[in-house]
């Protein structure tokens, strides 16, 4: 059995963006070698999450409007609060975006077979970025042989 590791690293843009992975992570693949196994992929932060679906830019739009109603960044959040809290003063007030990571998902597994990714005809592998603009980093392990 072969592990391979690396991370993917991009810059997102300014509030909800979701950014299809699939380029990155094919490439991620082919550097590693292994034909047969399983891709894991995990965000490194906690205001992004992770999911297998359709990248279709008007499900994407009906993605960002339903996001912003079950976790409206106008609410009072308590994690807002930055006075109250112990950190920088200029910490964000991202509250809306830690708890929309937390009822997505920070990661994902993928079989791999014949040395490709084994998703359906219309399924991807998407990184939503919750509190952008921010510089991103997606770790990818590949294990198999």
């Amino acid at each position: 059995m072969n592990i391979y590791f690396n991370e993917i690293t991009l810059q997102t843009g300014e509030g909800i963006q979701i950014y299809n992975l699939m380029e990155s992570l094919t490439e991620e693949v082919t550097k590693s070698g292994i034909k047969e196994g399983m891709v894991n992929i995990i965000s490194r932060h906690t205001t992004t999450a992770l999911a297998v679906n359709e990248y279709e830019p008007r499900l994407l739009d009906d993605l960002r409007l339903f996001f912003k109603e079950i976790a409206s960044p106008e609410r009072p959040y308590k994690h807002n609060d930055i006075h109250l809290r112990d950190c920088p003063s200029d910490e964000p007030k991202n509250a809306h975006s830690h708890i929309l990571a937390m009822l997505l998902s920070s990661h994902e597994s993928v079989p791999l077979v014949n040395g490709c990714l084994s998703l359906g005809t219309w399924q991807s592998v998407l990184l939503f970025e919750l509190d952008g603009p921010r510089q991103r980093k997606v770790a990818v392990q590949i294990i198999g042989k």
